[in-house]
């Protein structure tokens, strides 16, 4: 096989490919090259496009105009000359070889007597014009007139106007004659010539004006977009968010930059959360870490030593121990739990959603929250409530709202707690949140800077918000009257519940069981460190946040804090 495609081949030249952006022009090299245009050019041009177009059909249509009324005045002329009887005689006299003794004054008009057969007599010194179908009509009778445009035997163009003859002058067979009176077209070519030049001029200048201004105009016009561009290219090198553009007015620059400053202004604060996350996670990693450290390093030089801990003592240490790794997965699944799209939950129809009893979960919550702060006086008005939710994550938020409460009221203070109606109601008798931080409280990894000094990540008010919102509810937070903080959690849901799940009763801990007994997967910090009881001793726990994910709140704490052992070393170790 020799062909011309194998030769390229051979060769190792491959046929030429088309640049996308031929492609994707079609193939047509002018179009690929507009793009590649900037675009001030291509504004510019398409506007000198625009205006010659319009320009174009401007002229064209003067153009026309004007040759209809200059044919018109040209026919209006012609039907107009009068030609004598006497001129008429003479001329069928000259063309029969009859000639009077009668001199022929010049005109400038062709005049010619036509027969029906189609015979021109010419007037002297003009050349003959062709009759017509429409003259030979005339002649014949079948037509009152006639107007047309043709040439004479020299090429000359001829506007011709033929009416009958109405003396008594025949051709030979006696048949009636028609006059035409004819004129060069010259007198409208002319003008429309000059007209036509005239307009060619001016249309150049008008395209060549509109695409300076064009060109101007775009200038002004992309002086914002300039500057947006500008300010994106040092957003890039600098990767400074603090930038922002000027916006003026309400057209659609204005709305760009105004998206653009949104757009930088949520990626600082985004990027500030950012920081503040890593400084706060470092902050809460930091403690039970070196706990951790610390309290490892004791058993190490204990096992080099050859001094054995005594047993009470190792077995607090141990106990801290499992406390602080508690901590640790609680601090990493509250950022799990955040991490998650907020479609996870009941817009996702998991398995997981079904439906709780929320008496049962706050009643298991307040033991949890006595458990806390002891010192504490914890009163509690529970109305049966039935929703639909995710029953670890509902733990979750009921949990954080009363260790909120737990950690900020002071020693030997109240916390109300009263669920009617599926508004839960948290009150404490702690010092408050000044107004102005009102709007912040569940932001993601907010902290206020009167709490910055205890522990927590801000986490535990944004996790109760989102599961709120999730099932389908919402959480306020004010100031309540008398002092103190008062948390509003709304749920949809029933008094009763559906006819296929039946009533529970008993102990909350009991139904706190059976609510955790689907989310025991998601366990792992709270069951790895067990619970302590007051003294130190193991004992059995069947409430929902000892089977589920640990109970992290804001204050950082989780479940195996609960035995009195406090985090670090412990007495006499």
């Amino acid at each position: 096989m020799s062909g011309t495609g194998d030769a390229h081949t051979a060769h190792g030249q491959p046929p030429e490919e088309q640049a996308p952006d031929e492609q994707a022009s079609g193939g047509v090299p002018g179009l690929t090259r507009f793009r590649q245009l900037p675009l001030r050019s291509r504004l510019a041009l398409l506007i000198a496009v625009a205006v010659a177009f319009a320009v174009a059909l401007s002229a064209a249509a003067c153009w026309l105009i004007t040759r209809d009324r200059l044919t018109e005045q040209l026919d209006t002329t012609l039907s107009t000359v009068d030609v004598p009887g006497d001129y008429v005689q003479a001329l069928g006299a000259r063309c029969a070889g009859t000639p009077l003794n009668v001199r022929f004054q010049p005109t400038p008009y062709t005049i010619q007597l036509v027969t029906p057969s189609g015979y021109v007599c010419t007037s002297p010194n003009k050349q003959p014009i062709p009759a017509q179908r429409a003259d030979e009509a005339v002649a014949d009778g079948r037509l009152a007139s006639a107007v047309h445009t043709t040439k004479d035997e020299n090429g000359t163009p001829m506007r011709v106007s033929t009416v009958p003859y109405r003396g008594p002058l025949t051709d030979i067979q006696g048949n009636r004659l028609a006059v035409s009176v004819a004129a060069p077209m010259d007198q409208v070519t002319d003008p429309l010539n000059q007209l036509a030049l005239v307009l060619l001029v001016v249309a150049g200048v008008g395209v060549l004006g509109a695409a300076t201004a064009g060109l101007w105009v775009a200038r002004a016009a992309l002086k914002p977009v300039d500057r947006l561009t500008a300010a994106v290219e040092h957003v890039a090198r600098t990767q400074d968010l603090a930038i922002r553009i000027p916006t003026d007015g309400e057209d659609e620059i204005a709305r760009l930059s105004r998206s653009f400053n949104a757009m930088t202004a949520a990626l600082a604060a985004s990027r500030d959360l950012q920081q503040q996350l890593i400084a706060d996670a470092g902050h809460e990693l930091r403690t039970p870490l070196t706990s951790l450290r610390t309290n490892i390093d004791l058993l190490e030089r204990s096992e080099r030593s050859g001094r054995p801990i005594p047993a009470a003592d190792k077995e607090a240490l141990l106990a801290s121990v499992k406390a602080q790794m508690g901590e640790l997965a609680a601090l990493i699944g509250d950022l799990q739990v955040l991490s998650r799209p907020p479609e996870t939950g009941t817009a996702g129809g998991t398995a997981a959603v079904r439906v709780v009893a929320l008496h049962d979960i706050v009643g298991t919550a307040l033991e949890r929250a006595r458990l806390r702060g002891p010192s504490l006086t914890l009163t509690a008005d529970l109305a049966p409530w039935y929703v639909r939710a995710e029953p670890a994550a509902l733990e979750r938020a009921v949990v954080n709202l009363l260790d909120n409460a737990v950690k900020f009221s002071p020693s030997g203070g109240t916390i109300e707690v009263r669920l009617a109606g599926g508004a839960l109601t948290v009150r404490d008798d702690g010092p408050g949140i000044p107004p102005e931080e009102l709007p912040h409280v569940f932001e993601r990894f907010w902290r206020s800077p009167s709490a910055r000094s205890l522990p927590g990540s801000g986490l535990g008010l944004s996790i109760v918000a989102r599961t709120a919102e999730q099932a389908g509810g919402g959480v306020r937070l004010r100031n309540a009257p008398g002092g103190g903080t008062e948390a509003l959690l709304t749920l949809p849901g029933a008094p009763t519940p559906p006819p296929d799940i039946p009533e529970r009763t008993g102990t909350p801990d009991a139904a706190g069981a059976a609510n955790a007994a689907g989310a025991a997967g998601a366990t792992g910090a709270a069951s790895a460190t067990g619970a302590s009881g007051p003294a130190g001793e193991p004992r059995e726990r069947t409430e929902p946040c000892e089977r589920t994910e640990p109970g992290r709140t804001d204050s950082g704490r989780t479940d195996s804090g609960e035995g009195g052992t406090p985090p670090g070393i412990p007495p006499g170790a």
